[in-house]
């Protein structure tokens, strides 16, 4: 499949709008909210809610546009910037995703309207994992009773990204994944829309995490949190497995949401580690020191080889993180291409910030750059939205067509 790889006018002018708002607006403060973790950043929120979500300007409405390739070059410069100040941002989020999805337009219009508003920042949220169920979203537990004209949830939800503010901050909601039947399996699972502050639904408290420190990694309680039936993402049928049905395609569409969300985590990635190879590269230069990628392996420097094979990994990354973006511009299916994307920049970000730490040598292991930083944030990006084993299994069970049944 042909794919042009030229940026369009109107990307171009967005990556710069992106790259200036990272530069000044985000590293300024990148290393405060590493320190002081669970602290709203109100000066990058306030920021981002009165000017930040308005865009750039100067774009050529009747020009053609990059579709979702300009959204994962705006991820990948605003995580250039710093990547927990970006999951800090008051938007939808994954919440919208699933809104977006599977919403009806009165959803739609009931739910998000909010972050298009004048009022207070607010934040959107998606609830999977739980205690018992990591990877394996088929094995969620949080339960959800028809009673009357409202769904009764109970459950725990843990590692929510934006759950403290989408819990908490009146406007927000977290997407909520349960299961209505249990004896139906992954047939049962829906996605209820729980508006923030609903009695029952409780903020136990956010992580302490490795990295993106600025983020708020939130743990929920449901208990008997009742939402109306109204709030529902999808049907209500549930249709369970038979010898001629898989049973599983509700539970299929609500995975979709991947399909758009991995390749927006692959360009953070990305920009983490562009982050990182940038600092190496303007090191050298302070040093006098010029790759030469005209020499042969045997007659570079290990520092040359080594800088030179991260800058291939992250371009690789890059482009497969363009082409599964492409592939949804085109309402083409994308699900192993957006899996290879997630997979090969987690890979990818992990190995290029621990050696840019390696090359820095003390410099890069203290806290006088913040390339350490990034080597703590990178392994996210190995792990949420599916782990890097989990998007491996994906890719060879698409690549080799066998069932999840078949490779586990």
């Amino acid at each position: 499949m042909p794919i042009s790889f030229d940026l369009t006018d109107n990307t171009r002018t967005a990556q710069a709008h992106y790259r200036k708002m990272a530069a000044e607006q985000m590293r300024p403060i990148s290393r405060k909210y590493d320190l002081e973790e669970h602290t709203l950043p109100t000066e990058w929120v306030d920021y981002f809610w009165k000017e930040g979500r308005s865009g750039p300007q100067g774009m050529k409405l009747d020009a053609p546009g990059d579709g979702f390739v300009q959204v994962c070059v705006q991820a990948e410069e605003l995580c250039w910037g710093d990547a927990g100040l970006y999951l800090r941002m008051p938007t939808a989020a994954l919440g919208g995703s699933a809104v977006a999805a599977a919403g009806t337009p009165e959803q739609k219009a009931r739910f998000l309207a909010p972050f298009k508003g004048e009022g207070e920042p607010v934040w959107g949220a998606m609830a999977i994992t739980e205690p018992a169920a990591g990877s394996d979203s088929a094995a969620i537990q949080t339960t959800a009773d028809l009673d009357g004209d409202a769904y009764v949830l109970n459950g725990t939800k843990i590692f929510c990204t934006a759950g403290e503010g989408a819990a908490t901050f009146e406007g927000g909601f977290v997407a909520v994944w349960a299961t209505v039947d249990k004896s139906a399996g992954r047939g049962g699972i829906k996605a209820f829309v729980v508006p923030a502050g609903t009695p029952g639904m409780r903020l136990v408290g956010c992580e302490k995490k490795l990295g993106i420190r600025a983020s708020d990694t939130a743990t929920l309680v449901f208990e008997n949190c009742r939402v109306p039936k109204e709030n529902l993402l999808g049907r209500a049928e549930v249709k369970k497995k038979g010898p001629k049905s898989s049973g599983d395609k509700g539970f299929k569409g609500a995975m979709a949401t991947f399909d758009a969300s991995r390749p927006i985590v692959a360009a953070m990635a990305v920009g983490v580690g562009r982050a990182a190879l940038d600092t190496v590269l303007e090191e050298l230069e302070r040093q006098g020191v010029a790759l030469r990628y005209d020499a042969g392996p045997h007659a570079q420097t290990a520092v040359e080889r080594d800088v030179i094979e991260m800058e291939a990994e992250l371009q690789a990354a890059r482009l497969l993180t363009w082409r599964a973006a492409t592939m949804m511009n085109q309402g083409k299916p994308n699900n192993l291409e957006a899996s290879m994307a997630k997979a090969k920049a987690g890979l990818a970000v992990t190995k290029i910030t621990q050696k840019a730490v390696e090359i820095l040598g003390p410099a890069g292991y203290s806290k006088k750059l913040l390339v350490e930083k990034w080597m703590r944030d990178a392994k996210i990006n190995d792990i949420y939205e599916g782990t890097q084993q989990i998007n491996q299994l994906i890719v060879a069970r698409r690549i080799l067509d066998y069932p999840s049944s078949m490779l586990r």
